[in-house]
Formats: C-alpha cells, structure tokens, sequence
C-alpha cells in the first residue's frame, strides 16, 4: 500500500506535529506500506533554513510546495496556500500514483486533497490533532465565536462530511465531531504514542548538570513550547510559592516560545534567578539526558477548548522515562493521566493546588515510585507507536472500498 502524507510542516522543523508524524512514517514503513510526503506552503514559511522542491528526510520522500506572491490578506492568503498545494498534489500524485491520500489538519490541507483525489479517482483520509478554529484562539488571531471562529468551525465539519474516514487523536476530539453530527462509524481515534528507541532510561548529562548548576538539587522541569495555554506563569507562581521551603529545587524550562520574554520578566519580578534555568531549546536527540535530569515533570495547561479537547504527546514522553507527571485536571490530561496511580491532577487553574502536588510529590518517596512505575507500565502497554497507529490499516481498507462514480 502506497499512502501520500498531506502535512502542513515537517522535519527538519521540531514540534509535536512533526514527531508524531515522523513516527506515523516508520510505524507505516514498518508494515511494509510506501510513505510519500507533501507539506504545504507553511512549511516554507515556519523553516528558514535550506530546502529544496524535493528532500529526502530519515528515509521518506518529501516533496515540497512553494509559494512567492502570496499576500498578508485574509482570505487570500488563504485562498493562494490551497491554490498551490493543489497544483502540487497534482503533479505529485501524477509522479507517485499512491493508494491513499492522508490529509493531516489544519483544514486547509483537505480541500485540495478531495479535489485531486477525486480526479484521480483515491480515496481521502483526513486526520484531524487539534482544531484550527480553537487553536487560533489561543493565538489571538480571533476570537471564539467570532465570524472567523464560526466559518473555520463550518469548514472543519464539512471537512470531515467530504472525507471517505476521519481520524482524530483522542476521545475529546470525536466526541466533539460525533456532537456535530458526523456518523460515529465513520471516525477512528490514532492516539499519540511514543518510541522506546528514542525515550529510553538515559544516565543524566553531566556537562548540562555544571552548566545549570543543578548537582544535588531536585529538579521541577517543564519541556516543550512556550504557549499560552501551557500555563507556565501559574508554574512560576506556584514554584515560587514552595521555593523557600525547598531551598534544593530548581525549576528547569526547557523549550521556547511565545510566552518566553513574559517568562523572564514573571522570573525576575517573583525574584527567583538562579532557581528557574531557561536553557532554551534542546535538540531532540538530548531530549532522553535532560528528561533524566529531573525529578518530577509538570503540565500546568489551563482550561480552555484546545486543552480540554486534545491530549498532548510530553507527558508520555514522561512516563517512558520513569518520571512523576503532575498536570492540570483538563480534559486532555484526563484521558492520559489517572489521579493518584499513574500522576497527579490538580484543578487547572489553581495555584494553591498546583503547589500542593508539587509538595506533595517532593515529600513523598514511596508515592513517587509507585506513581513511576505504574505509569511506566501503562506507556509500554498501551502507547507504543507500533500499537497505536494498527488501527490506520482499517481505515485505509474502509477507505479503498469507496468507489468512485
């Protein structure tokens, strides 16, 4: 089976959205399925280094898509980027003939893929990881509700109407869609999962250790990006709270982002240099040395849609490697986390509570290893990339018994 990944960015350009489809590809390629990838013009826009019209990434064909006239006019702008794309997909699929078109959000990816499948007569999946709509929210791009929240709303469910299966990412998401009115039978959760070749038990990095003076000290990390919604000013509230009573912690941000100069200033003004290290970003082959770093790993999302509706990949990434997760009682959270055997929940939100977990975790050996080790039981049982995307080969069989008339 020859599937075309439809994204909107890739590797090399490092986020959530590139791991967990770099580790659809090898899921994929495991079975012996060919894997072709597209990305479309946003690529371009987020990646500014070297790149060309066709790349080879990790073993996988990636074919890219350029775009030089288009203009910072809403709608179109948007109207170009779906123009192009479309005008790529064509030639690629002329190229590679694939068996399966993959369309992974933001939505704009699906419209010119129902119109090349269509000419050439294959069937279309769309993948939806979170919803466009709700994560511009959070971007202040609009506002929800908005005429722009409603028509992107519109547009994400006549997506999922087109398309011949949808896929989602968690619970939160389907029922979501299911509320919409899309048929429940025509939806099929991928969770997120993760590699034990690339998150295995790592001894801690010594140079790091010197370089943030962390020797003998207990560790509170946060990595990842630096959104809003993370909820990392209530961290550095709460961590401020709890610092005087435990002189040896530090607090380890490790990643970068939009919120990362309010950071600094939050820092200096709770008058805690030196006890919060801002490191920046990591590469992602250190990422198993810094995890073997710290001691407890912390997800203090606040409740909004995006969080509520979508489970995130870090705290997995946590598990596997033996650490106590402490995250906010969000929705997505909740579908990850159970309070009290594989981590900690506290009302998102909550300084109070937040600082309470971390006390509470800090103060309790025996709680720590039995939450470690239940949760690392979990994340090998249930979240293995190899299990989780098993079920992509049912929906692509549904999909191919679609015929075209």
């Amino acid at each position: 089976m020859h599937i075309l990944h439809i994204l909107d960015h890739s590797l090399p350009l490092h986020s959530g959205y590139t791991f967990r489809s770099y580790n659809i590809f090898r899921a994929q390629s495991q079975k012996g399925w060919q894997v072709t990838v597209l990305t479309s013009p946003k690529h371009q826009q987020s990646w500014k280094g070297k790149w060309n019209l066709f790349e080879n990434l990790e073993g996988f064909p990636h074919y890219r898509t350029n775009l030089t006239d288009s203009l910072p006019i809403d709608g179109y702008k948007e109207y170009r980027l779906i123009s192009a794309l479309r005008r790529r997909m064509h030639e690629v699929v002329s190229i590679t003939r694939p068996d399966i078109i993959h369309a992974h959000s933001p939505v704009l990816n699906a419209f010119p893929a129902f119109r090349v499948g269509k000419q050439f007569r294959i069937p279309v999946v769309y993948e939806i990881r979170a919803f466009w709509e709700d994560a511009a929210v959070d971007h202040n791009s609009y506002r929800e509700n908005s005429w722009k929240y409603r028509m992107v709303r519109a547009l994400e469910t006549r997506a999922c109407r087109k398309a011949d299966r949808v896929t989602v990412i968690c619970s939160g998401l389907r029922n979501e869609l299911i509320h919409r009115g899309i048929p429940r039978d025509k939806l099929t959760i991928i969770p997120n999962g993760f590699n034990d070749n690339d998150f295995m038990e790592s001894p801690p990095n010594e140079e790091m250790i010197a370089e943030w003076n962390l020797k003998n000290r207990k560790v509170i990390g946060f990595l990842g990006s630096f959104y809003r919604y993370e909820g990392l000013d209530l961290l550095l509230e709460a961590f401020a709270s709890i610092s005087g009573k435990n002189e040896d912690c530090v607090l380890l941000l490790v990643g970068g982002g939009e919120m990362e100069k309010e950071l600094k200033e939050k820092i200096k003004a709770l008058e805690l240099p030196g006890k919060v290290i801002m490191p920046g970003r990591v590469s992602h082959n250190l990422m198993p040395s810094v995890y073997a770093l710290t001691d407890i790993l912390v997800y203090p999302r606040y409740s909004m849609r995006l969080t509520e509706l979508v489970t995130p990949l870090k705290p997995l990434e946590a598990m596997a490697m033996r650490k106590v997760v402490i995250a906010s009682d969000v929705g997505g959270h909740k579908e990850l986390i159970r309070d009290g055997e594989t981590g900690i929940l506290f009302q998102a939100g909550n300084v109070s509570a937040l600082a309470n977990a971390i006390e509470k975790s800090l103060a309790d050996e025996n709680l720590r290893k039995k939450l470690t080790e239940r949760a690392f039981q979990w994340v090998h049982q249930e979240r293995p990339w190899e299990k989780t995307t098993m079920a992509y080969e049912d929906v692509y069989s549904k999909a191919l018994q679609i015929s075209f008339k």
